[in-house]
């Protein structure tokens, strides 16, 4: 077990106290506000499935994510060439992206808008405390159009196999 030296002890207890404006923005307002939280975790998220379409190359074809519906039927399946028309759409390749995967640009776009509203929305959030709740309101309402709208073709695909 290590013993810790006293000089060490007190430098630690001096970074934990410290009060500098991120620590005390980030200790008092993200923590008490889920809807901060859950803006950062979903732009966060979206920038790493563009860093995962900008990184993964459709000349290389090395994406790690393969179709697990065609592996095991053979057959492709709605969303298959997704990943490549996303990076193909990245490299400005439009054209060639519709050819990998025609609702690819509907994808992109819900993405990109999310990633926008998520930094916008976040600060009307911290900037106007009198319309927080109109705007959670016209978030979700929102974004979830948005949602419908960009991916109706994958959820009328479900939808018409399970019935």
């Amino acid at each position: 077990m290590k013993i810790w030296k006293p000089e060490a002890i007190r430098k630690m207890t001096l970074l934990r106290s410290t009060n500098s404006p991120f620590t005390n923005i980030f200790k008092g307002r993200f923590r008490n506000e889920p809807y901060l939280i859950i803006n950062i975790f979903f732009a966060g998220t979206i920038a790493l499935i563009f860093a995962y379409s900008g990184i993964f190359s459709p000349e290389k074809n090395n994406y790690p994510v393969a179709c697990i519906h065609e592996q095991l039927t053979g057959e492709q399946c709605i969303s298959c060439g997704l990943s490549h028309s996303l990076s193909l759409i990245l490299r400005g390749r439009i054209e060639e992206a519709y050819k990998w995967n025609m609702y690819g640009m509907r994808v992109f776009l819900f993405f990109a808008a999310q990633f926008i509203l998520r930094i916008r929305f976040s600060l009307s959030y911290i900037n106007n405390k009198s319309t927080q709740n109109e705007l959670i309101i016209t978030d979700c309402l929102g974004s979830g159009l948005i949602f419908l709208i960009a991916f109706w073709p994958y959820i009328s695909k479900i939808v018409s196999d399970i019935f």
